[in-house]
């Protein structure tokens, strides 16, 4: 997604017309979700990715032709029946809406590009609403409205109801960088986008469970910082790609060279319960969304109640998870960090945490169906 939104900033400071397709909506099992974009140059080539297989393909191609003719911006809806998952290898059932946005001068996007990236570079977070689709004359399609951290919005939409009940959106998504599809009851449809640092996890801790969490992170890209109290457990070479290696003189002042904002979590995995202590106190008085400490129940008995007397609250605490991951049976630092990711990417996306498998209904459904054909076949 930052790699489009660069690339369209950069044609654009360079004259050069562009289109920029964006994942707006989906239902069901799809390729790509929400927030999913591909920019489609003047020459033809591109940046990002909608998903691969011929939907893309076909996306890509209406990006061409808006370029060709010079046409305005469309709002493309795609069902990927069985015929489409059998050309493309497809194993989906879903919908996918898309807003192609043709971008022709700098006035008309700069200052929107501009502010995106700026998020992802200070967390200062930014939200952009786009009106993708125009009902009953009220509005423009195409047009955007920003908010800023401080509350400042520029732009609009071209309706002023319609501008309210964007902003609402934005406060919503903001801070998280999540984004949200508005259906309103005047008809018209709102895509806003949050956009603030990628997601960061800190490691209070580099042994082996950070480690092994560190890698696995990595894979799903997550920005890394790493704290210990052990320059040979917090350094550039046990930690290559982390943005920061920390040594810090002791777990009171864990956080104190991290940055922090509503998408950080925590994990507190030091060597031994007196650091797991201090260091939890330091992560709770932060605002980072998910605070998780490995350990035993009994551990964190201990240090609640410790950290109940020195005052820190009891909602803060209520919300830290302890002990830390999903209940998949882990016992080796490889399995622990994949309970603990889990955890975390639940957390961040509002899952339940439980397993996919299919209720028995659906199962007794495919068997007789399928017993039925059998005995039609005959």
């Amino acid at each position: 997604m930052r790699e489009a939104i660069q690339e369209a900033v950069n044609l654009l400071e360079q004259d050069q017309p562009c289109v920029l397709a964006t994942v707006v909506r989906t239902k069901g099992s799809t390729p790509q979700k929400p927030g999913a974009k591909l920019l489609v140059r003047q020459d033809g080539s591109g940046v990002g990715t909608l998903g691969g297989g011929c939907v893309e393909g076909d996306i890509w191609f209406a990006a061409k032709e808006i370029l060709r003719r010079k046409g305005g911006p469309e709002y493309r809806d795609y069902l990927l029946n069985e015929d489409i998952a059998a050309r493309d290898g497809l194993v989906c059932g879903g919908t996918m809406y898309f807003f192609l946005e043709p971008l022709w001068e700098p006035k008309e996007f700069l200052d929107y590009g501009h502010a995106m990236l700026g998020a992802y570079e200070t967390g200062n977070p930014v939200a952009v609403a786009t009106l993708i689709k125009a009902e009953g004359g009220r509005g423009i399609q195409g047009a955007k409205l920003l908010l800023k951290e401080d509350g400042a919005v520029f732009g609009g939409l071209g309706d002023a109801a319609l501008d309210e009940i964007a902003l609402e959106g934005a406060r919503r998504v903001a801070d998280l960088g999540n984004n949200e599809h508005i259906a309103t009851t005047l008809g018209a449809e709102i895509y806003v986008e949050g956009f603030t640092t990628p997601p960061t996890l800190v490691l209070v801790g580099g042994g082996h469970v950070g480690k092994a969490t560190y890698d696995l992170a990595l894979m799903l890209g997550f920005r890394i910082y790493v704290v210990d109290d052990r320059a040979q457990f917090s350094n550039p070479e046990r930690f290559p790609k982390a943005e920061d290696t920390i040594v810090v003189p002791d777990y009171t002042r864990a956080m104190d060279q991290v940055p922090v904002n509503a998408n950080t979590f925590i994990l507190i995995a030091t060597r031994g319960h007196w650091f797991d202590d201090l260091a939890l106190e330091s992560a709770v008085r932060t605002p980072a969304r998910y605070v998780g400490l490995l350990g035993s129940r009994r551990k964190t008995i201990m240090i609640y109640q410790r950290l109940v007397q020195q005052g820190i609250p009891v909602e803060r605490l209520r919300d830290v998870h302890a002990p830390i991951g999903l209940d998949i049976g882990a016992l080796t630092p490889e399995e622990l960090a994949v309970s603990i990711m889990s955890e975390i990417i639940m957390e961040r996306r509002s899952g339940s945490g439980g397993p996919m498998k299919m209720d028995r209904k659906y199962f007794d459904r495919a068997v007789v169906k399928g017993l039925a054909a059998g005995v039609t076949s005959d």
